[in-house]
């Protein structure tokens, strides 16, 4: 018997376990055995390896191969497996020098020709197989740019099962391909705009909806937005983005490995670089929303793509009941857990909510021309659960523009530019206040502390403890108005907030009539 070993790495959410590939060929009837829990995809690279070996020019062996991916207990999913798979066959049959790649993660999906396919998922199995040690992985070639931004980790990019071959023995490349082996290195990749170039300057009119989307910006708060069709919700949260500020290494990561998990990463931009955008279809369903799937391969959903970035709700008292009342404990912890058969997969979900909403199921654009009653209005916007509004710091009610506003507007206007620049002091204060805390926005800070840590002066209390009194704010409430007044203190250049910061957050969450 003939036994070799490569390693892989299998994905569980957006964490990357390292997985033995092992090859064993022994007496017995020819064919490829494959143990270790795969799913059909992976069951299926019994046709696919065989066939990629006998087109690169290698040896099939006519014996009994049988495979083995460890640990057993682990569900292993995808093509990616492939290349692994391969190289530790040829090494059992002794077409590799003893112990060629047996300390080298190889990831890829093999063509019958023997061409090494890009697969989802790169950089958190580069993150995994860098955390657990190895230092040298083996991908695609056009995954090679995503690889390299995982430090400390040499990659190499091969096109072909052919040029990794040559590699492995120490000879010349074949001609029809140059073997890339590329030495790590962290780029500064230019970010792309999402929809070309986008600016705040475009929203006509709508003062009191520009400041709260500052206020949003700058805090990292929720936000919903009630109004009839073409007052500017729309364009109002698709500019949201343009007022964050870029990501930083450690968060462009964390959404660059939830976006290549999915697949959704954009061709020629391998780096998540800005904060995402996304808006689910108000028929998305709550696997949709939250994430889902088998237990083999539970993938990401809406929540967790717009991790680090805007999840925009737009319609949403026309989503199927329940799926927004999935949001409330991902927006209270920053992440989402699902649960599979012997399976716990989590995604984090850290995003900045803005929901938008027209007042009556009729959507007419001016109030005379609705016909809609007071009961037809008040069950429609009831299926946006109270729960839920209740963990959305800002709510506002839009008018359509009046003429003096749009005309007013066309040079005064400020650009995403100019409020973007006052976003990002305003976090700079937040961040110098919070510097030996794990909170990067006021939204983060948990209850206890905001009451213990950052209570503020007593007189600015003064408007919550009164709405407290009469009952028109729940103690959830309080906490939301109190994170938001540091926000405006924070905008304002305040130290502390103001009984006036406290007034303008208890109306901000109170705004909805």
């Amino acid at each position: 018997m003939t036994l070799a070993r490569t390693r892989s790495v299998g994905l569980v959410g957006v964490e990357g376990h390292l997985v033995d590939v092992e090859a064993a060929i022994t007496s017995g009837t020819p064919g490829l055995h494959l143990v270790g829990l795969p799913d059909t995809a992976l069951s299926e690279a019994r046709d696919r390896v065989r066939a990629a070996i006998m087109h690169s020019g290698e040896e099939w062996p006519v014996r009994h191969v049988t495979v083995a991916l460890g640990p057993a207990g682990l569900p292993k999913a995808g093509a990616g497996f492939d290349v692994a798979i391969a190289v530790s066959i040829l090494a059992a049959a002794g077409s590799l020098p003893h112990g060629a790649g047996s300390d080298t993660v190889m990831l890829g999906e093999l063509g019958l020709d023997g061409r090494i396919r890009a697969v989802p998922g790169v950089l958190p199995a580069v993150l995994g197989a860098a955390e657990s040690g190895i230092g040298t992985v083996v991908v695609p070639r056009s995954n090679g740019v995503e690889a390299e931004l995982v430090p400390d980790v040499k990659v190499i990019a091969v096109g072909s099962l052919r040029a990794l071959m040559c590699h492995l023995r120490g000879e010349p490349p074949p001609l029809e391909e140059d073997l890339e082996d590329h030495d790590p290195v962290l780029r500064d990749l230019p970010s792309r705009s999402r929809r070309g170039v986008l600016d705040l300057a475009d929203v006509k009119g709508q003062a009191d909806a520009r400041r709260a989307l500052e206020i949003s910006a700058a805090g990292g708060h929720h936000l919903f937005l009630l109004g009839p069709p073409g007052c500017g919700k729309t364009m109002l949260a698709e500019r949201l983005p343009t007022l964050l500020p870029p990501l930083d290494r450690q968060m462009a990561l964390e959404a660059t490995a939830i976006h290549s998990v999915a697949g959704t990463l954009p061709a020629g931009q391998p780096l998540v670089a800005h904060a995402p955008f996304h808006a689910p279809h108000h028929s998305a369903t709550r696997a949709a929303m939250i994430g889902g799937g088998s237990s083999r391969q539970v993938r990401p959903g809406a929540i967790s793509l717009a991790h680090n970035g805007v999840l925009f709700i737009d319609e949403a008292p026309e989503f199927m009941g329940g799926v927004l009342d999935s949001l409330r404990q991902p927006m209270e912890h920053g992440e989402v857990s699902i649960d599979r058969s012997g399976v716990t997969t989590r995604f984090p979900a850290m995003f900045t909510l803005i929901m938008a909403a027209n007042p009556c199921p009729c959507a007419a654009a001016k109030v005379l021309q609705c016909r809609c009653t007071p009961a037809v209005r008040s069950r429609y916007l009831s299926r946006v659960s109270g729960p839920l509004l209740d963990r959305i710091d800002l709510k506002l009610s839009l008018s359509p523009a009046t003429r003096a506003e749009l005309r007013y507007d066309l040079d005064q206007a400020e650009s995403s530019e100019t409020v973007a620049a006052r976003v990002q002091e305003a976090r700079s204060r937040a961040r110098t206040r919070m510097a030996d805390l794990p909170w990067r926005t006021n939204s983060e800070i948990p209850a206890p502390e905001l009451r213990r840590r950052f209570a503020p002066p007593a007189t600015a209390l003064a408007p919550l403890d009164a709405a407290l009194q009469d009952g028109s704010l729940s103690a959830r409430g309080m906490d939301r108005a109190l994170r938001t007044a540091w926000t405006l203190a924070d905008l304002s250049g305040r130290d502390a907030p103001a009984p006036w910061d406290t007034a303008e957050a208890l109306s901000l969450w109170q705004g909805h009539p």
